[in-house]
């Protein structure tokens, strides 16, 4: 108990000294909510990876998709390596930064409404964050529940306390430079955590191959026909499957506190080093979450089960883990406050600019006023301690009510962003002919979606299917809708002002000096 108390005074005075550290770059707004978009490759590379993967993947996702899918769960992670790391910095990540940049806007509301011309938009997208952010706020609390009161006995609602004051004490005082350095932090934790503890499950289970040849004897409710099921390449529900894949991967695309940490990179080279880091992060941590959870059935005889037999997916990976030593207890103390304090932090940073910068100052100035420079970090401060103390009190009467698992909410509000924010803002980067009526019809549509499908599943009803009844599949029809209907609808409707648009895009074009070793240029006669 001594050296596990050691290990958290130790973490917590380290996020402590970084945000005071860190002070110094939160005297303007820019400093405070960008880092002066002068931030380098490997602090953004884990700002992303580590508001990327929080307690809910690793206690809440990892339990439920292992116990679902075995050993092919660890397709999850590869997913989110290749198309939520890789393929979001490749695609996303240098038009962000310089469109963003154009445009002077400091979150994702802002940029629809900039690049649309549209201050409605901005609004709409505000409220859309606002709303959708605080349950999944929320959910992160919950992975740390089962852990604490293992490891200390101490009631879930201190854990909740202790987490929310640290977070917002760094991130009040440090901003986002505060942020990216903690997660950068963090995120080592969480490198050396998971690999410690994958090789400490493996060994309390005889190896890795006595893991699979046991796990390979358990058979499959869904496919009883398919022999060792839940080692096979592809797991017993394939289809089911691939929809986790897509939502937990492609649906990063569209989350404003994923998208905001590329309007802060710094250069080129950060955008190059930045996409190598993530993904390799995105590999080890993410694969690693679902690889272990995969091994869950082997502890089935000692998790909890709800009563109608179900099982409690929360209580699979704690219950795998308190087989460890108490050294290695620790270590997943500390990997999980880690994954959950970096995603908290990101995400209240987020809902506080966003809601003072798109919808607080606005309204001052339709009012005729100004807003001081200070007044705005004050505002946006405020704004912080506001979602997590809101976070806090929602989770606390969650783990008091009937939500069983923490899946649950993060997958109705990660569907209802994505399925809102995706599309548009792909087609707004790229594409000239976007209209804002395209962005009005995918804002509607991805939150029906959920909205539908959050009523059927609270109501015990059925979604279009029973496949679409699920969070998950729901989140990927959002998307795919979207990018339906975002062509289709600015088809038929208006864009604004061509040659605004026009010059607009021309910040892609501008020429700029690079380095022989950057580019290799023909040499003239």
């Amino acid at each position: 108990m001594i050296l596990k108390i050691i290990i958290l005074v130790l973490f917590f005075a380290v996020m402590i000294g970084v945000g005071i550290s860190c002070r110094k770059s939160t005297k303007d707004v820019q400093g405070f909510v960008l880092g002066s978009r002068n931030v380098g490759s490997w602090l953004t590379a884990f700002a992303f990876g580590t508001s990327y993967f929080s307690a809910v993947i690793f206690v809440g996702y990892a339990g439920q998709f292992g116990w679902k899918y075995g050993i092919a769960s660890t397709w999850i992670g590869i997913g989110n390596a290749l198309i939520g790391s890789l393929l979001a910095w490749r695609i996303l990540g240098r038009r962000t930064r310089l469109m963003t940049q154009y445009l002077k806007s400091a979150t994702m509301p802002d940029f629809f409404g900039q690049r649309f011309g549209s201050p409605a938009l901005k609004i709409a997208a505000s409220v859309i964050v606002f709303i959708f952010l605080i349950p999944y706020t929320a959910s992160l609390y919950n992975g740390l529940s089962r852990l604490f009161v293992m490891s200390f006995g101490i009631d879930y609602t201190w854990c909740v306390v202790t987490m929310a004051v640290l977070t917002g004490v760094y991130v009040l005082v440090g901003g986002y430079m505060a942020t990216a350095v903690n997660d950068f932090i963090q995120g080592m934790i969480m490198l050396v955590g998971i690999c410690a503890v994958i090789c400490a499950v493996l060994e309390s289970n005889g190896g890795f191959s006595q893991a699979i040849a046991q796990l390979s004897q358990i058979p499959s409710e869904s496919a009883p026909a398919l022999s060792g099921a839940f080692v096979s390449f592809f797991g017993p529900e394939p289809i089911y499957l691939l929809g986790v894949v897509l939502l937990t991967s492609l649906g990063t695309w569209g989350l404003p506190q994923m998208v905001g940490k590329f309007y802060a990179i710094r250069d080129e080279g950060a955008i190059r080093k930045g996409t190598v880091i993530s993904t390799v992060f995105a590999l080890i941590v993410a694969g690693g979450c679902y690889f272990l959870g995969g091994f869950g059935r082997l502890y089935a005889a000692d998790i909890e089960y709800a009563a109608s037999g179900t099982p409690i997916y929360d209580s699979i990976i704690p219950q795998m883990i308190d087989t460890l030593p108490d050294l290695m207890i620790g270590v997943v103390i500390i990997l999980v406050l880690s994954a959950s304090m970096s995603t908290l932090s990101s995400l209240v940073l987020t809902s506080g600019s966003t809601l003072t910068l798109d919808i607080i100052m606005p309204s001052v100035r339709r009012s005729g006023k100004t807003m001081k420079e200070s007044s705005q970090l004050l505002c946006i401060r405020l704004l912080v301690v506001f979602f997590i103390a809101v976070s806090s009190v929602l989770a606390v009467i969650q783990a008091k009510s009937s939500v069983t698992f923490i899946a649950q909410l993060m997958g109705i509000s990660w569907g209802a962003l994505a399925g809102a924010f995706l599309a548009p803002f792909l087609y707004g980067l790229y594409w000239k002919r976007t209209t804002p009526a395209s962005v009005w019809v995918c804002f509607i549509a991805g939150v029906a979606v959920m909205c539908l499908c959050m009523a059927a599943t609270f109501t015990g009803g059925t979604f279009i299917s029973p496949f679409f009844t699920s969070p998950i599949n729901a989140g990927v029809l959002a998307m795919v809708l979207g990018m339906v209907l975002v062509p289709l609808v600015s088809a038929i409707t208006h864009m604004r002002n061509k040659a605004e648009v026009n010059k607009m895009f021309q910040c892609y074009e501008r020429e700029v000096t690079v380095k022989a070793t950057t580019s290799l240029m023909e040499e003239q006669d």
